[in-house]
C-alpha cells in the first residue's frame, strides 16, 4: 500500500498526501455500505432525490473553498469559478427526472394477471474519478447511483485527492444512512484487488485506455457492470456555411478551456476549403490572446496543466508533427511563464498537418489543436472517423438538417451542433470504440446502475 501524494502542478510543492486504507479498515467500509443501501432502498425515490438536493446545498455551500483547492491540484484558473455551475444542473436534473426514468414498466393489460418490470438497485457501486473534471465527472454516477437506491464508494485520483474530502464533507451534512457514501483512499493495487474479488455489483471509472482495459482485466469473471469512459480525439467540422466568427469564438474555447485537459475537448479541426484560411487567421488571432500563468491570479486565463508528464506527451506530439512538415502559427516565447521540463505549456495551434503525425490521431488531452483543409463533407467524415475514438463531434453550419444527416454517419457517442466541449443532463453520455462502454446521465444512465425485475402475478379464484 501506498500514500496517495497530490504534487501541485502550480508549484511543484507536495500539496496533500493521504494514507491508503487498511484490509480491516475496507472491509469495515464495505459491510457498512451493504447494511446502508438494504435501509436505503427502502426510502422512496422523492426523499432520496431531497436527500440529494441537500448534499447539493451543502457542496455549493464549499465552493468558495474548492475554487483555490481545484486551482492549486490541477491549474484550473480560479478566474473561471470551479464546476459547481454544471454539478448543479445534473444534479438538478438527475432529481428531477427520477421518478419518471425510475417508474415500474407496465405491459399492455391482460385479464387475470398483473405485469411490470420494476427497476431495483444493483447494489454497491465503485467510482473511480479522474482528476480533470473533478466533480462534474464524479457526480455523473454518484448522484444518479444513489437515487437509485445504491450504496456509493468514491475512489478519486491522487491528484485531486481534496476533491474527495469535499463531496464526504457534503455528504455528511445529510442525514443518509451511516456508510452508505464513502470516500476511500485507495492505490490501482487495491482497487484492482477488490473488482477482482467481486466486492462491487458496478464499477464506474472514467480514465485513460490503459486504465479502463485494467478494470476490464479485474472485473473478468465477476460479473460486475462497468460504465467506461476512456481517451478521446474530439473533432470539429466547420462547413461551408458556417458562422465563421461564431466557430472560431467557441472552437477556440473548446480546444484550450482547462489547458485542453476536457474529455470533449476539439483535440482537431477540419475547415472547407472556402472558409480554411479566414478560420485558421480569426483562431490564431485569438488564440493568442489567451495569458499562460499561475492559476491563483485572476489575470490568468490558461493555467499549468496538471503534471509535468502530460505537458511532455503535448510537446513530443508537437515537435514530431514538425518535424514531418507541420506549422506552428504561435511562438511559445510570446507566453513567458511556458518553460521545458515544467507543466507550464503555451497554447499551439498546427496546420499542414495530417493523420500520420501523433497530433492528429492520438490524444493530446493539452493546449494544442491541428486544422486540416477539406474539400466538402464526405472527406470531413472520413477524416472524422479516422479515429480509435468517439466520444463527441461537433458540426459548424446554419443546416440543421445536414447537421443530424452527418452526425448518423460520424462514429461518436454526441453529435453537436454549432457548440462543443457541453454536456447536457437530459442526454446519455456516452461513447464508441476506444472511448468505452456504457452511459451516463438521461433516462438510460439510470437504467444502467438499476437492474430489470420482471413481476409476473396470476389471479386465482
Amino acid at each position: 500500500m501506498t500514500d496517495q501524494i497530490c504534487i501541485s502542478p502550480v508549484d511543484g510543492r507536495e500539496l496533500a498526501r493521504r494514507p491508503t486504507l487498511s484490509q480491516a479498515s475496507m472491509e469495515a467500509v464495505l459491510a457498512d455500505a451493504r447494511r446502508a443501501q438494504r435501509e436505503w432502498a427502502e426510502v422512496p425515490i422523492a426523499e432520496r432525490g431531497q436527500k440529494m438536493l441537500a448534499f447539493l446545498d451543502a457542496l455549493l455551500g464549499l465552493n468558495q473553498q474548492i475554487i483555490p483547492e481545484l486551482a492549486l491540484q490541477m491549474g484550473r484558473p480560479v478566474r473561471f469559478g470551479g464546476e459547481m455551475r454544471g454539478v448543479e444542473e445534473r444534479v438538478k436534473h438527475c432529481v428531477a427526472t427520477a421518478e419518471a426514468s425510475l417508474a415500474p414498466i407496465v405491459p399492455e393489460p391482460k385479464p387475470g394477471f398483473r405485469r411490470m418490470i420494476k427497476r431495483t438497485p444493483l447494489g454497491l457501486v465503485f467510482v473511480i474519478a479522474p482528476w480533470n473534471y473533478p466533480f462534474l465527472t464524479a457526480v455523473n454516477t454518484i448522484v444518479p447511483a444513489l437515487i437509485a437506491g445504491n450504496a456509493v464508494l468514491l475512489k478519486h485520483a491522487a491528484q485531486t485527492i481534496l476533491v474527495g474530502e469535499r463531496f464526504q464533507e457534503a455528504m455528511d451534512k445529510v442525514d443518509l444512512p451511516k456508510g452508505l457514501f464513502r470516500n476511500v483512499v485507495l492505490d490501482h493495487e487495491q482497487a484492482d484487488a477488490l473488482i477482482a474479488a467481486g466486492a462491487f455489483d458496478h464499477v464506474n471509472f472514467t480514465g485513460s485506455v490503459a486504465g479502463g482495459r485494467a478494470v476490464e482485466r479485474a472485473a473478468a469473471g465477476t460479473f460486475t457492470s462497468l460504465g467506461l469512459e476512456l481517451g478521446g480525439k474530439d473533432p470539429a467540422y466547420v462547413r461551408a456555411d458556417a458562422d465563421v466568427a461564431f466557430a472560431i469564438e467557441n472552437i477556440v474555447d473548446g480546444a484550450f478551456y482547462n489547458s485542453g485537459q476536457c474529455c470533449c475537448g476539439v483535440e482537431r479541426v477540419y475547415v472547407h476549403e472556402s472558409l480554411y484560411d479566414r478560420f485558421v487567421e480569426g483562431a490564431v488571432d485569438l488564440t493568442s490572446k489567451y495569458v499562460l500563468g499561475n492559476p491563483l491570479d485572476d489575470a490568468t486565463t490558461l493555467g499549468p496543466m496538471s503534471a509535468t508528464r502530460f505537458a511532455e506527451t503535448v510537446r513530443s506530439q508537437v515537435r514530431e508533427a514538425l518535424e514531418k512538415g507541420a506549422r506552428a502559427h504561435l511562438d511559445p516565447k510570446d507566453f513567458p511563464a511556458d518553460k521545458e521540463g515544467t507543466p507550464y505549456l503555451a497554447p499551439q495551434i498546427l496546420t499542414n498537418v495530417d493523420h500520420s503525425m501523433r497530433v492528429m490521431v492520438e490524444e493530446s488531452f493539452g493546449p494544442v489543436v491541428g486544422i486540416m483543409k477539406v474539400r466538402d463533407d464526405d472527406e470531413a467524415v472520413r477524416l472524422m472517423n479516422d479515429s480509435p475514438y468517439g466520444l463527441t463531434a461537433s458540426i459548424w453550419t446554419r443546416d440543421i438538417d445536414v447537421a443530424e444527416a452527418l452526425g448518423d454517419r460520424i462514429e461518436t457517442g454526441t453529435v453537436y451542433m454549432n457548440r462543443c466541449d457541453y454536456l447536457d443532463p437530459a442526454l446519455a453520455w456516452t461513447g464508441v470504440k476506444d472511448t468505452g462502454r456504457g452511459a451516463s446521465l438521461s433516462e438510460i444512465g439510470f437504467q444502467l446502475l438499476t437492474r430489470p425485475k420482471s413481476f409476473h402475478l396470476r389471479e386465482v379464484g
